[in-house]
């Protein structure tokens, strides 16, 4: 593929196919190449996948088909039941930092460049958030010469802090296409409970200092 004048686009199904296999040769090494069954359970997770997918076994064989097809993926020889390694590096033509960003975020959809450094943690250890950004970059600005960019920084989402990146091997992608985070929307939901706590706990030391005759603590 990276001699090809294009990147073939990826449906959603073979993305997922592709980072799961990159994922589990990363943090299960012991049970890897996979199998048909592991790596549909593995595409099915309910954790770490965004979004949460309900394949069956003929959506990933034929996903595999096509990516074994684009020199993504490949069988492996010499067991009985038939296993699967994924070729993303080589295939892609980038490096191994490259390929882990992109593989992570086909499997949990846009990310900033600071999730992307914590989540990607079990599969390649980055050394800052500006090392993170740097492979981003170069991903972003790879020529039409290579196959052209493979991700985008998308627009900064309102009451965001940073903006996400998005990978461009399904197609490209616009800020109207990803959810906010919900992570944000969970934190401000956090925070108000704390602010709750916190008023119910002063009013509870208000009412101890005055049945003790205790003057309460000055802010």
């Amino acid at each position: 593929m990276s001699d090809s004048p294009g990147i073939p686009l990826l449906t959603p199904v073979e993305a997922r196919v592709l980072a799961t296999l990159m994922e589990k040769a990363r943090t299960v090494p012991d049970s890897y190449p996979l199998s048909l069954n592991s790596l549909l359970l593995g595409c099915n997770q309910k954790t770490s996948r965004d979004p949460i997918m309900e394949l069956d076994e003929a959506q990933v064989a034929s996903a595999l088909d096509t990516l074994k097809s684009l020199g993504l993926a490949h069988d492996v020889s010499g067991s009985r039941t038939a296993k699967f390694t994924h070729n993303m590096q080589r295939g892609l033509g980038v490096y191994e930092q490259a390929a882990v960003l992109l593989g992570m975020l086909m499997l949990r959809g846009p990310q900033t460049a600071g999730e992307l450094r914590l989540n990607t943690d079990r599969w390649y250890k980055f050394a800052d958030i500006s090392s993170v950004e740097g492979f981003l970059e170069e991903l972003q600005e790879r020529s039409a010469e290579k196959g052209g960019p493979l991700v985008v920084l998308l627009p900064r989402a309102a009451g965001a802090r940073e903006p996400r990146w998005a990978h461009l091997l399904c197609g490209a992608v616009s800020a109207s296409d990803t959810p906010a985070a919900p992570a944000r929307a969970d934190s401000a939901a956090r925070i108000e409970q704390l602010e709750a706590q916190v008023a119910r706990l002063q009013r509870t030391v208000d009412q101890l200092c005055a049945e003790l005759g205790l003057a309460p603590a000055a802010d």
